[in-house]
């Protein structure tokens, strides 16, 4: 499992960087294949930019060059979920990862809540599934903002010391800086690196992304 690729389900393309850029850069510098696959955004407008960022951030953090499923910027409550979930089997079964990390379902954005749904659907734990982990991240102004009734609130259970890796995370959430906000905004450099470093705090080290632990298979 070591050395098998890890798949980033991104709704859209920034929420990679914002929820696991450290770990996509402490598994690339470990020598594990990273792939990113981007749900929704159509590649106009926004979404070009966000396109030229993804592949800019993905070289940065050592991760393979994204992938584009897409569908409609929020708009994702028009589509078929069947579809969403068929592009995510295909995407495992041609890549084979063990470790898949998706957004939070208890979130105020429709496609982050698509995007974990979708993934939950794919991911069933069927004989032969190559996934033996499976974790939420958090992305800062959608996860923290969801009011009562959004779902599950995020309470990570597990913790990765991105320390050594923090100032590259900022550097390709600079890459994003178009789409990026000024303090005191949860989606400011600055508060994502303290958020980082908050939740480091939490759990004794200088900075760390949080997840919640959605399944974790532990095989011979």
């Amino acid at each position: 499992m070591r050395g098998a690729p890890i798949l980033v389900i991104a709704p859209h393309a920034l929420d990679e960087v914002l929820g696991c850029a450290g770990v996509v850069a402490l598994a690339a510098k470990a020598g594990r294949q990273v792939h990113v696959l981007v749900l929704f955004g159509d590649g106009t407008g926004l979404d070009g930019k966000r396109r030229d960022a993804a592949g800019q951030a993905a070289t940065l953090l050592g991760a393979a060059p994204p992938r584009f499923a897409g569908f409609p910027e929020n708009k994702s409550d028009t589509l078929a979920l069947g579809d969403v979930v068929s592009v995510i089997e295909k995407t495992v079964q041609e890549l084979r990862p063990s470790t898949v990390y998706v957004s939070h379902g208890g979130n105020l954005n429709i496609d982050h809540q698509t995007a974990f749904r979708a993934a939950a659907t794919a991911l069933r734990p069927v004989p032969g599934s190559p996934v033996a982990e499976f974790f939420a991240y958090e992305i800062a102004s959608s996860t923290d903002w969801a009011p009562p009734g959004f779902g599950d609130t995020f309470c990570p259970n597990r913790f990765v010391d991105i320390g050594a890796v923090l100032s590259r995370k900022l550097e390709a959430l600079a890459l994003y800086a178009f789409d990026m906000r000024d303090e005191p905004h949860a989606r400011s450099i600055k508060s994502l690196e303290m958020l980082a470093r908050s939740r480091g705090a939490t759990v004794g080290v200088t900075a760390a992304e949080a997840f919640s632990v959605l399944r974790i298979v532990s095989r011979p």
